[in-house]
């Protein structure tokens, strides 16, 4: 018997070796689209915020959440082992010009070791400042508590006993410290919003210095909300996409993965993903009018809170169940705080309740902060079937891919083949970190997807759009990953009973009914997906924000009727004219229509830039109403968050332009001024004198003449130069010193295809 068990595991590990040896094979034969998961920190994380130094200074990363900086362009170097966070410097400062650095290090390493770190440092007499940050929990390997007794007036004594000096404790002010803390003496208490100034203080200071940066780990705060256990402040983040510029100075600010593309007929926007939102509300910051607070009601409820659609499945057929002959592999893939793990948790719960054999391996790391995670499942008629807990390469029987990104990685489709592994992929695509960096981010889906669909077959491969259905129908997208699940289940793939799963999720004990309803629209969407995409997104009136073009004419003549609303026809009929001239040019060429669509574009986006009047007239729409209305319901209040140019409070230290908060009573001033618009451009607009309406104004003279030019030489050769020329407003982008910083940048980038275009007719010419 144990030498049949020894061969059974002998041999389970040279079929893997084989599937892997083949799989490298095929992979290295194929040239693939590579797209990472990297892990980030998540919205409202207290290392986005601690992190940051000011400009010219330099920090040190160590092990932990903040080791993420070293490649989010922080001014962040070097990593060491647990307890070594600073070390480092002991050794590099007397060989360097650099005469002081911060570093990092994470309140669990603190406790575990750190402060031996800071001991050795104060000892070696460098010039230096920790930044301790107190976030109340081990947040990179799933959020357990601190090990021993420990809060940050602790942290103050023993750092001042070792000779710490001076230490400023700096605190998110949305989180009241307790009462009763005795801090260390000399310690000051300064506010989030002063960290920059506080560090720039430190900096200055020789010896050891400390910051101790108090604020609860973001992904920790919405756990505990959920389970009523922290403040849920009533206070949401809304995005007017119609008023948005898609600048990404929002990513900027607040480097949250919350904020998301939103594509829509007059470009990319942003809007907010209110079930990942950590209500951090630092995407304020970005410096764009299109920012709204909701403060007060509640978010609606899915589609699925009424029974409308489940009358219509009432005889939902079970599905045919696997005889479990042979050990069973699931594979679940999809990112860090979006219940992966739980998924696998529940299918082995499920497993053991019917007497079955189950393991369950969770390839976690920095999942925490939107990384990828994995978790690995074996089920098997008794546990003396299982020899290991890892779904071997090539030997997973289904793969519940909860994330496009994690399906298509290396580590997943390894552990798919062509006969027997079934694929059920979300669709659904969310952003990677490369959004916060590259506003002009795309993901490369049809790839990704195809890369799939070459390893598992085309015939063991569904892409579902479980997010956005999940999310429609529950109004949140947590749903998504039970949503596939019980999708996976109805197809026959889950070798488990319906009653043992319901049960799982019963021990599980949190948000059950809501499980349970997203396992069950899982089921209906794999017996009819056709009608439950009708029932979760119905017909409706689409914004014309929001619905695209079907072809040249209709392009144009949605952008002839908006500047007819924005400004008056002889305004629009300026834009219509040169847009024609541009398509007769290109006609007589008969070489197709991209030029006038690349100038019907942009011209337009240069015409209807945004000032005062036209933020007024977006809002004033009934649209915009509209989409609060089908948001929120309850007694809510909208605050508006602006710098308006007579108001406006310039930064202190950068001079820049700041914003500031308005109450409701905005909304009638905003149809008030919506109705001057006539006064754009006449001696009586007061907001026209400014240096960006000059700019503005003169942006549009200006491509008028760069478009006649380019139609005075177009050819064959020169037309593609000729079209990226007249799409340069495309990344003339955002208000402000926003837009002033993106305009130098297209600026600089049209001169160089300019002359580039003159070079190129100029040789024609000689020809």
């Amino acid at each position: 018997m144990a030498k049949l068990g020894l061969d059974q595991k002998m041999g389970d590990r040279y079929r893997e070796r084989v599937a892997y040896l083949e799989f490298k094979e095929k992979s290295l034969a194929r040239p693939r689209v590579v797209a990472s998961r990297l892990p980030y920190f998540c919205s409202g994380c207290p290392h986005n915020t601690s992190t940051q130094v000011p400009e010219g200074s330099r920090a040190m990363a160590g092990i932990g959440c903040h080791f993420m900086a070293l490649w989010m362009d922080r001014n962040t170097a070097t990593f060491t082992h647990m307890g070594g966070e600073g070390a480092p410097w002991i050794g590099q400062a007397p060989f360097t010009s650099c005469p002081h650095v911060f570093a990092n290090i994470g309140d669990g390493t603190y406790f575990h070791s750190g402060l031996l770190a800071i001991r050795a440092a104060v000892a070696s007499g460098v010039s230096m400042t920790y930044k301790i940050l107190y976030n109340d929990a081990v947040a990179m390997t799933g959020g357990q508590h601190v090990d021993g007794p420990l809060d940050p007036a602790m942290v103050s004594r023993q750092i001042a006993a070792e000779g710490v000096s001076p230490i400023v404790a700096v605190v998110d002010e949305k989180e009241p410290l307790p009462a009763g803390l005795k801090w260390a003496p000399g310690v000051t208490i300064r506010p989030r919003e002063e960290l920059d100034a506080v560090q720039r203080e430190l900096r200055e200071k020789k010896g050891v210095s400390a910051i101790i940066y108090v604020q609860t780990c973001a992904t920790e705060k919405r756990r505990r909300r959920k389970r009523n256990e922290f403040p849920d402040p009533p206070k949401r983040v809304v995005i007017n996409e119609a008023v948005c510029e898609g600048c990404g100075d929002c990513s900027v600010q607040s480097n949250c993965l919350s904020v998301e593309p939103l594509e829509t007929e007059f470009g990319r926007k942003r809007t907010i993903n209110q079930s990942s939102c950590n209500k951090d509300y630092s995407c304020l910051k970005g410096f764009c009018p299109s920012f709204v607070t909701v403060e007060g009601g509640t978010l609606k409820k899915g589609k699925a809170a009424s029974s409308e659609g489940e009358a219509e499945f009432a005889f939902l057929p079970q599905p045919e169940q696997n005889l479990l002959d042979r050990p069973f592999g699931i594979l679940v893939t999809g990112i860090g705080g979006m219940g992966v793990i739980t998924i696998g948790q529940i299918v082995a719960m499920a497993a053991h309740l019917e007497g079955k054999g189950a393991t369950v391996l969770d390839m976690s790391g920095l999942a925490q902060k939107f990384g990828p995670v994995m978790s690995h499942v074996r089920i098997a008629r008794a546990p003396e079937e299982l020899h290991s807990v890892r779904v071997g390469a090539g030997a997973a029987d289904l793969v519940l891919g909860c994330d496009l990104v994690v399906t298509s990685g290396s580590e997943a489709l390894s552990k798919m083949n062509d006969k027997s592994t079934q694929v059920l992929v979300n669709a659904t695509v969310s952003p990677t970190a490369e959004f916060v960096k590259d506003p002009d981010w795309q993901l490369p889906g049809t790839h990704l997807q195809s890369d799939i669909v070459e390893v598992a077959g085309a015939k063991n491969v569904e892409f579902v759009p479980a997010g956005k259905l999940a999310t429609a129908l529950m109004g949140d997208a947590i749903a998504t990953n039970m949503f596939m699940l019980g999708y996976a289940y109805q197809k026959g793939w889950v070798p488990l009973a319906e009653s043992s799963l319901a049960r799982a999720i019963e021990l599980n004990g949190v948000a059950v009914e809501f499980n349970k309803k997203a396992f069950l629209w899982g089921r209906y969407a794999a017996a009819d997906l056709a009608r439950v995409e009708q029932l979760a997104t119905p017909a409706e009136v689409i914004p014309i924000s929001q619905a695209f073009s079907r072809n040249l004419d209709e392009l144009i003549a949605r952008r002839v009727e908006f500047l007819s609303a924005y400004q008056n026809s002889a305004y629009a009929a300026r834009y219509s004219t040169l847009v024609e001239r541009v398509r007769a040019a290109e006609s007589r060429l008969g070489a197709g229509t991209v030029l006038t669509e690349a100038v019907a574009r942009y011209y337009f986006k240069l015409m209807a830039y945004k000032d005062e009047y036209e933020v007024a007239r977006l809002y004033a729409d009934p649209s915009f109403a509209r989409k609060i209305e089908a948001m929120f319901e309850g007694d809510y209040k909208l605050k508006f968050h602006l710098a308006p140019p007579i108001f406006n409070r310039p930064d202190p230290r950068t001079g820049e332009a700041s914003k500031s908060q308005f109450g409701a009573w905005m909304m009638p001033a905003f149809r008030i001024l919506a109705k001057l618009k006539g006064l754009r451009g006449t001696a009586l607009d007061i907001f026209g004198y400014t240096e960006e309406r000059r700019i503005e104004r003169r942006l549009i003279a200006d491509y008028e003449q760069t478009v006649s030019g380019l139609l005075e030489g177009l050819d064959h050769d020169n037309r593609k130069l000729a079209v990226e020329i007249a799409g340069i407003p495309e990344h003339i982008r955002g208000y402000g010193h926003v837009k002033r910083r993106h305009l130098d940048e297209a600026k600089k980038k049209e001169a160089g295809l300019l002359a580039a275009f003159r070079a190129q007719r100029s040789a024609a010419r000689a020809a």
